[in-house]
């Protein structure tokens, strides 16, 4: 049908959190798969526990940093501690074709729910385990966010400023590339089963997903011997690159030159002023070494100018340059606008609020989230009920027994 959705009919069960296990498998619900969000009241997800909170009023159902990496989803609040909750999830289990877990190594296994069990209820299931080392090896044990698996695959020491302590990417980022990842081998192991009928067991290191955004420092150690490190947000091999000060309140635009055309093409569009024509920066190899005076000239023609109007401007003229934007920004951008990323969903606690959309366009489709991130339990008698087919006394034993939290 024209206007199926790709992964519409394929039931997934989320027993993940945070940011890693979540987003991957927002990917397939927000283009059809129908996915049940496991979570419970003791302890949050974390996310939940974060802003930014709407009108800034905390509250676990308040949250968008939750909201953001869970669209799409059936919310069911269950203690998998006690034995009817476990129950619950091993039933939820034997209904999915993708099973999704991103807790310590061990956990799910100790809970009863680990893979062997997994494949016994459901023997054609594909499960996924996300943590930061691996499921194996000596450092499995170890624990913690994306911002520590950042360090250890490098990226802390490539990123901030040269004599300077490391200042590390923006947010967990792990946490930001390992969804990447993961979602494309999960629908790889789904389009393997659709031929084979065999099920599958992935296991996703996020420090070693994350080392694909690498490649090329590493290949360059491995094949100059160089390494890498921390060079503010200059280019090893291109100069002019930097962001500049510009007219008004913490206000940048950065610019980048990679070749001798753009070159020429910043020196008029600056006006051709004397010092551009200094013989100690005719070469790319002489600017690099001549970068920090280079620099202070950029940001002195510059800091006068509209940030805005100075990228525009260096574009017509085929300068690469950007403006340094904030989220406040990104809401109002035109751009943005006009290719409708942003997706207004009704949330039931926080009321009609802003969801980003996908980062590509394909003709003759035009799906985005599909309904906002549920509230802790939202959805918890319709799963059990429709999904799962309890009966009454079931639900009731099930809330007696407090596995409905």
């Amino acid at each position: 049908m024209a206007d199926q959705l790709p992964f519409e009919g394929l039931n997934i069960v989320d027993i993940s959190w945070v940011v890693v296990g979540p987003t991957t498998v927002k990917y397939l619900a927000d283009h059809g798969a129908t996915v049940v969000r496991v979570e419970t009241a003791a302890p949050l997800d974390i996310l939940r526990t974060v802003g930014p909170f709407k009108d800034g009023t905390p509250g676990p159902d308040r949250t968008q940093f939750f909201g953001e990496f869970n669209t799409s989803k059936l919310g069911l609040s269950v203690n998998m501690k006690v034995p009817s909750g476990l129950e619950i999830a091993k039933r939820l289990i034997a209904w999915a074709d993708v099973y999704v877990e991103s807790f310590a190594p061990g956990t799910v296994d100790s809970l009863g729910i680990g893979y062997e069990t997994a494949r016994q209820l459901n023997p054609s299931i594909i499960m996924a385990s996300t943590c930061l080392m691996g499921q194996t090896g000596p450092a499995a044990p170890f624990s913690g966010y994306g911002f520590h698996a950042g360090s250890l695959a490098g990226f802390y020491e490539i990123t901030g400023w040269p004599g300077q302590a490391p200042d590390g990417p923006w947010t967990a980022y792990t946490d930001a590339v390992s969804p990447r990842i993961l979602s494309a081998t999960i629908m790889a192991a789904l389009d393997h089963r659709r031929r084979t009928g065999q099920g599958q067991y992935i296991d996703a290191s996020q420090l070693e997903m994350s080392l694909n955004y690498l490649s090329p420092q590493i290949m360059d150690y491995e094949t100059n011997g160089k390494t890498v490190t921390r060079n503010g947000n200059r280019s090893q091999y291109f100069a002019p690159q930097g962001a500049y000060p510009c007219a008004g309140d913490d206000q940048w635009c950065t610019i980048s030159v990679e070749t001798e055309d753009q070159w020429e093409a910043l020196k008029v569009a600056m006006g051709s002023p004397a010092w551009t024509n200094d013989e100690r920066l005719g070469s790319m190899e002489s600017r690099l070494e001549n970068h920090d005076e280079i620099d202070e000239r950029i940001g002195g023609w510059t800091k006068d100018q509209i940030a805005q109007e100075l990228m525009q401007s260096l574009i017509s003229q085929g300068v690469p340059a950007g403006v340094v934007n904030r989220s406040s920004d990104l809401e109002k951008d035109p751009q943005l606008a006009h290719r409708n990323y942003f997706r207004p969903l009704e949330h039931q606690e926080m009321g009609t609020v802003p969801y980003a959309g996908h980062q590509f366009r394909i003709k003759g489709y035009d799906n985005g989230p599909r309904f906002a991130a549920p509230v802790l339990g939202q959805h918890n008698e319709y799963v059990l009920r429709e999904i799962l087919g309890m009966t009454d006394d079931e639900v009731t034993e099930a809330i007696i027994a407090e596995a409905l939290q």
